[in-house]
């Protein structure tokens, strides 16, 4: 959490149990009972996704995905490979969602479910098939 938070709002950070709120509509996303402190999405460094309506939206803070870029491999695709990805790259060891993910939590969740809302939201005239290469016969 600390090391989302502007420079102006960590000066109000107390050492105190912070929580992630989940809410969309609310815009505040830390929230401590105990220090009666709270942080706003405009207060952290990184735009918080799940409490965000216009793009860019992130999915993944570690690697860059967006419901964007998630929307366009699908349509162009068929299918999304990005949560395979993501995975591949937790299994290496190449995730700091601890630290770069606002709610400190692995974001695979986020982008399973947001796989899925995507593709239903998709006609079939938006889906493009994946190309099917031909063999010549020589």
């Amino acid at each position: 959490m600390e090391s989302l938070l502007k420079p102006e709002a960590l000066e109000r950070f107390a050492d105190e149990p912070y929580f992630f709120d989940r809410t969309p509509s609310c815009d505040v996303v830390y929230f401590s009972n105990e220090a009666q402190s709270y942080f706003d999405k405009d207060e952290l460094s990184v735009r918080v996704g799940l409490k965000e309506t216009e793009s860019p939206i992130a999915l993944c803070y570690c690697f860059g995905h967006t419901a964007e870029s998630v929307r366009e491999e699908i349509v162009a695709k068929g299918r999304s490979t990005t949560a395979e990805r993501i995975t591949a790259e937790v299994q290496a060891g190449n995730c700091s969602c601890e630290t770069k993910n606002p709610s400190g939590k692995c974001c695979l969740g986020e982008v399973y479910g947001a796989v899925q809302r995507i593709q239903k939201e998709l006609s079939p005239e938006e889906l493009q098939e994946e190309p099917v290469t031909l063999m010549e016969r020589g």
